[in-house]
């Protein structure tokens, strides 16, 4: 207590009023390193990207870069290519999550177990994953001798260096994450409520859609976004599992194109800014989604 009675020193005891008569919480200034470091390899590198997009390497003005961007159809169907992608595998993930999360809520044998083999493929990467895409789903692998020994086709299913391997091993990968999610999401939910329908003959289906769905969705709408955000940001499995130069020419690889191989810094950092344009406009239009299953599952409260 003496200790404590020194240490408030008449500067401290200033600062504090000083503080606290402009409305500014003490622990507010916390927050200071982190903002520091979010500007630092954040917000910097992003505005810097940003100028350097208005700075066409072949001149033309400062919108030359967007002009030739959409004026190209191989860099422009990259944003169609890339949303085909990641579309589906966030939507996949997110739906296959929900079952199996909202089973491994209640009391599961072995349920440690099942969850860690769920969650495996977050430690595999990217490349490795692709690699047992490669032997389980290529012409040679197990998923076509198991086709073939079972006279369902002649010949290799094409499963590989195309659009379904890509999309596999976004699944794959992103899978884990979206069952995290959704699991942490429906742990937040009072199961008191889902017993009191049920002490009301209400069905498990009907406690699921009238009750936990529409206090998930919102939750569900935020496990999308992240898992899209990852999918749509697909680069290396797009090259070992797909097409990088036709049905996979994904926009991250335009970016690195222009960037590592043609050395235009301009043109890549114009990539980068389209490529997160888009992937905002797609949060924010499953954020307004978001926002309206939020208001009914409340009453139109908040």
């Amino acid at each position: 207590m003496t200790s404590a009675l020194a240490e408030a020193t008449p500067e401290r005891l200033a600062l504090r009023h000083r503080l606290a008569e402009r409305g500014i919480d003490r622990v507010l200034l916390l927050l200071l390193p982190g903002v520091a470091f979010v500007v630092a390899l954040f917000l910097y590198p992003f505005l810097y990207g940003l100028g350097l997009s208005f700075q066409p390497k072949q001149g033309g003005g400062p919108f030359a870069n967007y002009q030739r961007f959409f004026a190209e159809p191989y860099l422009r169907d990259t944003i169609w290519i890339t949303l085909r992608l990641g579309l589906p595998a966030a939507l996949i993930n997110v739906l296959a999550s929900v079952p199996i999360a909202y089973r491994m809520r209640g009391p599961v044998r072995g349920k440690r177990l099942i969850t860690t083999i769920l969650v495996v493929p977050i430690t595999l990467g990217t490349v490795l994953t692709a690699e047992g895409i490669i032997q389980y789903f290529g012409p040679a692998g197990w998923f076509n001798k198991v086709l073939r020994a079972l006279h369902l086709t002649d010949g290799a299913v094409p499963l590989i260096q195309n659009y379904w391997g890509v999309l596999f091993s976004l699944i794959i990968s992103g899978f884990p994450f979206a069952f995290l999610l959704t699991t942490s999401y429906l742990s937040g939910i009072d199961p008191s409520l889902e017993k009191a329908a049920s002490v009301l003959g209400a069905g498990w289906w009907q406690r699921f859609r009238h009750i936990t769905f529409p206090l998930l969705s919102p939750g569900l709408a935020m496990t999308f976004c992240l898992t899209f955000v990852l999918a749509f940001s697909v680069f290396p499995s797009a090259i070992l599992v797909g097409d990088p130069s036709r049905t996979t020419h994904v926009i991250s690889i335009a970016a690195v194109h222009a960037s590592n191989e043609q050395y235009d810094y301009s043109m890549g950092s114009t990539i980068a800014m389209i490529m997160a344009v888009v992937m905002l406009i797609v949060i924010a239009i499953v954020l307004t989604w978001r926002g309206r299953m939020y208001r009914g599952a409340t009453g139109g409260k908040g």
